[in-house]
């Protein structure tokens, strides 16, 4: 990681040199600051410290009403279908939002989600938005600058302290605009805020469009082995082979030796079920796997071909009173509801929810073959998908599907084909987004550092992927980390 690190010339604290001198804060979470900085109470900066509104009803030309969910994380705005809500002339006049200001998620379940904040820019501004009552504003003065605040309220450091702040209720963290109020912040003078805020647009922009780079690099790599594994089990290994018309739509040609048969007519299609939660007998020394939607994570990426372990287990006794089925080893399973089109092969004996389909192969197909049919098919299961709030393929639909049936030492071939393929794409992918966590790494250690004091950055500037400071700065070996 150090490597990659120093390679792309991106080191934080290597990089830039500390403050000639600094301060104890007593504040443990802060540490040293320089020594012209100051530590305050955030009200100290603020003009304006107020909840948001959300109006009545919707109207479709009523005032956009920016949500909490419309913000990353990462404190940036995610805006594609905003809330248009009938306000009152004063709500929609109070709540009104200028450049400049810090809209902060009060509440929320997630340690990642509590005290995330984001800054109106000109583009907000301008669509004349509102903000929601689970937000709060605050408005800095205008000796102060408000994207010196914006990354220090989603710095590690920042994000801690709101998390910290937060009071729990039901499980929820909350903040409201006292505890914002009299969170303590390190101030640097107005003119060092605006250098801070300066250099980090530059930098974090650096790192940025390296990070937007790998994950295109990522979504090409993904499109590759969809393509792959499609191309093989459609078209199999030799490209020569005569062709003849499959006629099934998303198959088109195959190989003119190969079969096509109704899915469940080359392997034994069974639906799964859920014992009765009113029985408590029935959930009692539970002992047989029970593959569900909570489990779905384990297969989302495509990645994993055999499940083993299951979040729940249901009892003998609960699979003999409902329509559950024992399912063997080698049953090829696939979601059918919310969930759609997650597939694998059950790598022990184990039952599923209703919310899957599943497979057991007959003597002409193999499980891991069938198991690539059913993930090249993903464009034809998005397309069978019903409904926009509760999606499902329904059953009439699943007996519907027609499958390729190569000769069965081609099907073997097809699926180590694949599997060596497909490992060498996913070790790049692991790289990949390796590399991506490490930028995002030093991106929060950048800010942090800047934001607290912990490197000068007002004269630093960048030459051929270097930073050069001020001259005559001096490199502390004992300045604070």
């Amino acid at each position: 990681m150090t490597g990659e690190a120093d390679r792309l010339g991106l080191h934080p604290l290597r990089r830039f040199a500390p403050y000639a001198a600094y301060k104890d804060t007593g504040v443990q979470w802060l540490g040293a600051i320089p020594v012209h900085w100051e530590v305050k109470p955030l009200k100290t900066a603020l003009i304006r410290n107020d909840s948001g509104v959300w109006g009545d009803d919707f109207d479709e030309d009523g005032s956009i009403v920016l949500r909490s969910t419309e913000q990353t994380a990462d404190g940036r705005w995610k805006i594609a279908e905003p809330a248009r809500r009938r306000l009152s002339a004063r709500d929609a006049a109070s709540a009104r939002l200028s450049v400049g200001d810090l809209i902060v998620t009060k509440s929320s379940g997630s340690a990642d989600h509590i005290g995330k904040t984001t800054i109106v820019d000109t583009r907000i501004a301008a669509m004349k938005c509102c903000y929601s009552n689970f937000m709060q504003r605050l408005r800095v003065s205008a000796d102060h600058v408000p994207r010196f605040f914006w990354y220090f309220m989603n710095s590690r450091a920042g994000r801690e302290q709101l998390v910290m702040s937060s009071s729990t209720t039901t499980g929820l963290g909350n903040l409201n605009g006292s505890i914002l109020a009299s969170t303590n912040f390190p101030l640097a003078p107005p003119a060092e805020q605006r250098a801070v805020a300066n250099f980090l647009d530059r930098e974090t922009a650096k790192i940025d469009a390296l990070v937007a780079k790998k994950e295109r690099l990522i979504e090409l790599l993904r499109e590759k082995r969809t393509a792959l594994i499609t191309r093989a089990v459609t078209r199999g290994l030799d490209p020569n082979v005569p062709m003849k018309d499959s006629g099934v739509e998303w198959l088109g040609d195959i190989p003119a030796h190969w079969e096509v048969k109704k899915t469940k007519f080359a392997a034994a299609l069974r639906s799964g079920h859920t014992p009765s939660r009113q029985k408590a007998e029935y959930w009692k020394d539970c002992t047989i796997p029970w593959f569900g939607l909570a489990d779905v994570w384990q297969i989302r990426d495509g990645h994993v071909e055999e499940v083993h372990e299951t979040a729940e287990k249901i009892s003998e006794i609960g699979l003999v009173n409902s329509a559950a089925n024992l399912l063997p080893m080698g049953t090829v399973i696939l979601s059918r509801t919310a969930s759609v089109g997650f597939s694998a092969v059950l790598g022990v004996d184990m039952a599923t929810t209703q919310d899957f389909v599943n497979w057991t192969c007959g003597p002409t197909l193999q499980p891991t073959y069938l198991l690539y049919v059913f993930r090249a098919m993903r464009p034809e299961l998005r397309r069978l998908t019903m409904g926009s709030t509760h999606q499902t393929i329904y059953m009439p639909d699943v007996a519907r599907f027609s499958t390729p049936v190569p000769p069965l030492l081609e099907q073997d071939r097809i699926v180590g084909f694949i599997r060596k393929e497909t490992t060498a794409i996913d070790t790049l992918l692991t790289k990949i987004g390796q590399a991506i966590d490490l930028l995002n790494e030093l991106r929060t250690a950048l800010i942090s550092a800047a934001v607290t004091g912990k490197i000068d950055v007002r004269q630093a500037t960048t030459v051929r992927g270097t930073a050069r400071t001020r001259p005559g700065a001096p490199r502390s070996r004992s300045a604070p980390q």
